[in-house]
């Protein structure tokens, strides 16, 4: 479809996805589209936090699910299709809106919040449908890649509103069919791109927009360690302690996190890109767990023991999830061989973390997050140690 040149000049119609621009910036409307992202993850891991139930963690994963799947399609079409028009803008806009809505809607009451939860969500399954389906009107190449999209995504908006006049107990098989629906597009566009000898690779900017959402979940934690300490009567010198102890283990998470993924570069393909991309769900699905554990892991909290299991269960899930992201990214040549012994030793850490968090241990919890600390400090060394022993065996292949 042809546009008059000054219509399309201040409207911008979306970019062609085959034309990438390189060492693309994140923009500031990105940085603030995630804010609004964040405040749902936010009101959600609330929630949880003051209802630690399977109930209330399967409700947990399945809204968290959809969430980050309408960021990752927003975050997504704005890398490959967005610009400084004018259009862009709006439709971003609008689709913080409805987040914003969302959030309202999540912090109402249990007994009228499920209809109002589900149609929120239904407006912005529509409206991510028509973000992609609306590219092909103006780029007609671009229709039979987005198809898998449109359909799939009609699918699940269906299954939303069926939802409404069905039981609870079909929720169970309706929001993991729905979610499913969401997120198997990519898997067949891929297919349609192979038969056109074309591929789609993960931008370095829409790598840096996934450590920087991971950023924002980060604070989370720290905000569950802050009402976490909030919450005990008497701040004497034990509660500073597991304080410091407690943000400790925040940051040595972080520390391996970061030291093992952002400094890399995601591998070339779109199903290795769509496979990573998918991994940041268990992955921050379990930061968010992180977070509400830190809420009663602390002395005098009747909820310990059970928030024990639950904080070393998403440690564990948090490690695998860094280990299997190794797999999909690049490494330079001298520390390829490092790579995996390093992702072995995060699954043999995962495992204790495992194999222990049944274990019904009496100890304060004082005891018991230096021990977490220890263990990850232990990680840390060992990681750093086996990096700067391959760069130093390979400065010394170069003078050599």
């Amino acid at each position: 479809m042809s546009l008059h040149p000054l219509t399309s000049q201040w409207w911008g119609p979306p970019k062609r996805f085959d034309v990438q621009e390189k060492d693309r910036r994140v923009s500031w409307l990105e940085l603030f589209y995630d804010l609004v992202y964040v405040i749902a993850i936010a009101r959600i891991t609330h929630h949880l936090a003051h209802h630690v139930t399977l109930g209330s963690f399967l409700e947990y994963t399945g809204l968290f699910a959809l969430i980050f799947w309408g960021w990752l399609n927003g975050s997504l079409y704005h890398d490959i299709h967005g610009n400084e028009g004018l259009r862009t803008r709006l439709m971003t806009l609008w689709q913080m809106m409805i987040l914003a809505a969302l959030a309202i809607m999540l912090d109402r009451p249990a007994t009228t919040n499920f209809t109002g939860i589900t149609i929120v969500l239904m407006i912005m399954q529509l409206y991510l449908t028509y973000l992609w389906w609306s590219v092909g009107f103006y780029d007609q190449s671009h229709r039979r890649y987005n198809r898998p999209y449109t359909v799939l995504y009609l699918v699940a908006l269906a299954l939303m509103g069926v939802s409404l006049f069905l039981p609870e107990q079909a929720l169970r098989w309706i929001v993991p069919l729905a979610i499913l629906c969401n997120y198997l597009p990519p898997f067949i566009s891929s297919r349609l791109l192979g038969r056109s000898s074309m591929d789609l690779d993960m931008s370095s900017s829409m790598f840096e927009r996934l450590g920087l959402f991971t950023i924002i979940v980060f604070g989370e934690l720290v905000l569950g360690v802050v009402n976490g300490i909030s919450a005990i009567q008497e701040l004497d010198a034990s509660a500073w302690i597991n304080f410091a102890l407690a943000i400790s283990i925040v940051f040595t998470l972080w520390w391996i996190f970061f030291t093992l993924v952002s400094r890399r570069e995601p591998k070339k393909g779109f199903v290795k890109a769509s496979l990573l991309e998918l991994l940041y769900v268990p992955a921050l699905i379990a930061l968010g767990l992180l977070a509400v554990s830190f809420t009663s892991l602390f002395d005098g909290h009747e909820d310990f023991a059970s928030m024990r299991f639950v904080f070393q269960m998403a440690i564990a899930v948090f490690l695998i999830s860094i280990s299997l992201m190794n797999g999909l990214l690049e490494f330079p040549d001298n520390l390829l061989k490092i790579k995996r012994p390093m992702q072995r030793s995060l699954l043999v850490v995962a495992a204790l973390f495992l194999v222990t968090a049944p274990l019904q241990l009496h100890v304060k919890s004082m005891y018991y997050l230096i021990g977490v600390v220890v263990l990850l400090l232990l990680e840390i060394l060992y990681l750093n140690s086996r990096y700067y022993r391959a760069i130093r065996v390979s400065d010394g292949e170069k003078r050599g």
